[in-house]
């Protein structure tokens, strides 16, 4: 049997804070994982299984949590970027991507065969995208040819940064292009309303920030995208085509589902999350561990720099994996092996306790009570 060596740890790694499995999703899990379980009470159509439940979470509860008139559930989140961006998609058309968008957007884009303009950030420290600089590259890329969508991430996958999302959707508006909102750091984690926002999609993933086993995603859209995004196959009438007929079936689903309760009532707890990364922000700081991005934070997932670290492990005989290992050494996994002068993290979910712990941890390393 195959083990995860890290089991028990204090888990940092942004992928997985936000996607740990509740306890009634483990039990869901057992119960559902046989690859063909939810398949046994198909008709034909995933989102119309009526037992289990999926045709009221995805037609109910998803599009109420998200703020969307149509929601469908996906393999993952770039399959839900793409099917967008394919059903949008015309010959010599643009895109409008911010620079921050992780490569799933630009590989989907390039899937889709558009032309990606990209808006990029303000650089170091901060890498901010700012709505001003959207504009600009919406209007240029406007002289260019169509723009059949614009996508902004929300936050970013490596700074944590959350751009005025709501400007950016007026923005696009004005210009009459459709905005999609990557979400994938955001639904499951923080509130957050398509509806509210002014976008016409929004897209999330179950396996990084909604307790799911994965892959799999949400896709969320105003109704008017319906038909475009959802148009069925000529051949299978019940089959929509941009979803290949089918999407995530089996333990994702219901995971998804079974940690939903304690998913909704988390949300409702974001702003001591960010008390929570402030917190930490500031006391590695004060260990010359600089945090780069939008100051004050406002999201778990936070980028740091250590030049110290990166000094120390000049020397180390382990090298530039003795931070991973000495976190390791010290319970605590999540930072990736090689990483000492840059490095992300996430405290989404950890307890004051296990914050204190990281912390100590950090602060022992720094000092030089290390074994290397």
């Amino acid at each position: 049997m195959f083990k995860r060596q890290t089991k028990g740890m204090i888990n940092i790694d942004p992928l997985q804070t936000g996607g740990k499995l509740t306890e009634e999703a483990k039990r869901a899990l057992i119960e559902w994982g046989d690859g063909y379980s939810v398949c046994d009470f198909c008709t034909g159509k995933l989102d119309e299984i009526r037992n289990p439940p999926i045709h009221d979470f995805v037609h109910k509860t998803l599009p109420e949590f998200i703020g969307c008139d149509v929601a469908r559930i996906t393999t993952g989140a770039r399959e839900a970027k793409f099917a967008v961006m394919h059903s949008l998609a015309k010959k010599d058309a643009w895109i409008v991507i911010d620079s921050n968008a992780h490569y799933s957007s630009f590989v989907s884009a390039e899937r889709a065969k558009l032309n990606i303009a990209e808006v990029p950030n303000s650089g170091y420290p901060d890498f901010l995208i700012s709505a001003e600089k959207f504009a600009e590259v919406l209007e240029e890329t406007k002289r260019k040819g169509e723009v059949v969508l614009a996508l902004i991430t929300y936050p970013d996958g490596n700074y944590g940064n959350l751009p005025d999302v709501k400007k950016i959707a007026k923005i696009c508006q004005d210009y009459d292009v459709p905005l999609l909102v990557n979400a994938a750091y955001a639904i499951g984690r923080m509130p957050i309303k398509l509806k509210e926002i002014g976008a016409d999609f929004i897209v999330g993933s179950g396996h990084k920030s909604m307790a799911s086993s994965g892959p799999i995603g949400v896709l969320g859209m105003k109704a008017e995208w319906e038909e475009v995004v959802l148009r069925k196959s000529s051949r299978f009438k019940n089959k929509e085509i941009e979803l290949l007929g089918c999407t995530a079936r089996g333990a994702s689903i219901i995971t998804m589902m079974a940690s939903f309760p304690a998913v909704k009532e988390r949300v409702k707890r974001w702003e001591d999350e960010v008390r929570k990364a402030r917190y930490f922000s500031a006391k590695m700081e004060e260990m010359g561990i600089i945090q780069l991005g939008e100051k004050p934070h406002n999201h778990d997932l936070m980028f740091f720099q250590a030049e110290k670290l990166y000094e120390m492990s000049k020397s180390m005989k382990d090298g530039r994996f003795f931070l991973y290992r000495e976190l390791k050494r010290r319970g605590i996994h999540g930072i990736k092996p090689g990483l000492t002068r840059f490095f992300k993290l996430s405290t989404y979910g950890l307890s004051y306790e296990e914050v204190e712990a990281v912390l100590t941890a950090f602060r022992e390393i720094t000092e030089g009570k290390v074994q290397g």
